[in-house]
């Protein structure tokens, strides 16, 4: 397709819904002040092989990976989720006080989009789409002021050990194609749209959607060539420019080769060729309503500074 060719001393841990108090469980995270949550799991610290000698130019050398434990999210952010930090009227409707506190009210939100971000695919329950990057970062700061909990996106390494739970295969459950339909709504039976996440088989660590639905926004500047050069512990390509970053998991529009576990997809600027404002805006995507996300905590909380250094880099002017 054309679009393909062009192609982080958390603060008060009180404020955490858990439903086990071991540091490795799983858990529930209630957004607070709302009667909103999801569901976070545990994976565990381990060393896997990072991309795929049958695949892509990009997904070469494979090599080995370690990445240490944390927690993502089973399912991709739905509309549920993310719309309270789209609206600021929706999240009032939401509150259990009917207020926003001021450090939720500080963050700042998305400029509303000129139309139908669903593009009539559903909402209740189906995965957020067609945010940029800069957006998925700033709902997290927002999860951070309502949670006090750090949230970020994963990393590419974290994403593919995360989707491949333990196999060596094209695909989560093993290298036939054929199987997909059981695991992942993609080109050959998703009816050419997103569906409510959770639909289909999860994953051995109980994740869902990991192929499909739709593809996921990574923190990682894509680089064709990063894998050459990767380091074996914790990779990460820190994003410095704005086009491109990396997307994983495949879409419902995607065959199934571009939903195996380890192909990549480069973020463009084709994205926004429907953005009629100058400069476009650093928001949406609305070519791009294949593009989700979910959320990534990790083991090993950063620091107050390195939590701001975070989320509040400036977005860069897409002129």
């Amino acid at each position: 397709m054309y679009r393909k060719l062009i192609s982080l001393s958390i603060l008060a841990i009180s404020q955490l819904t858990l439903h086990a108090t071991q540091d490795t469980s799983s858990y529930t995270q209630a957004i607070n002040g709302t009667n909103l949550s999801f569901e976070m799991k545990a994976i565990p610290k381990g060393k896997f092989k990072m991309g795929s000698e049958s695949g892509n130019p990009d997904e070469k050398p494979v090599h080995e990976v370690e990445v240490d434990g944390f927690w993502i999210g089973v399912h991709e952010i739905t509309w549920d989720i993310f719309e309270p930090f789209l609206y600021k009227d929706y999240e009032v409707s939401q509150s259990i006080d009917g207020e926003v506190p001021s450090n939720v009210d500080a963050v700042t939100r998305p400029t509303k989009p000129y139309l139908d971000m669903t593009f009539g695919m559903g909402k209740e329950g189906h995965p957020a789409i067609a945010m940029t990057h800069y957006n998925a970062i700033q709902f997290c700061k927002w999860l951070y002021e309502r949670t006090g909990v750090f949230y970020r996106l994963p990393t590419e390494a974290e994403w593919e050990y995360a989707c491949r739970a333990g196999s060596i295969g094209d695909y989560c459950f093993g290298d036939s194609a054929e199987e997909l339909e059981e695991y992942a709504w993609y080109l050959d039976n998703s009816d050419g749209k997103t569906h409510p996440v959770g639909t289909k088989k999860p994953n051995a660590w109980g994740l869902y959607d990991m192929h499909g639905n739709v593809s996921e926004w990574t923190y990682d500047q894509y680089d064709e060539n990063f894998y050459a050069s990767s380091p074996s512990m914790n990779p990460v390509n820190e994003p410095k420019k704005l086009y491109a970053h990396s997307v994983r998991g495949g879409a419902y529009d995607d065959e199934a080769f571009d939903a195996r576990a380890a192909s990549r997809l480069a973020s463009d600027p084709s994205w926004k060729q429907l953005d009629p404002q100058i400069p476009k805006s650093n928001w949406w995507f609305p070519e791009a309503p294949f593009v989700g996300f979910r959320v990534v905590k990790p083991s090993v909380q950063p620091s107050k500074a390195e939590i701001d250094a975070y989320y509040n880099t400036p977005p860069i002017i897409d002129k």
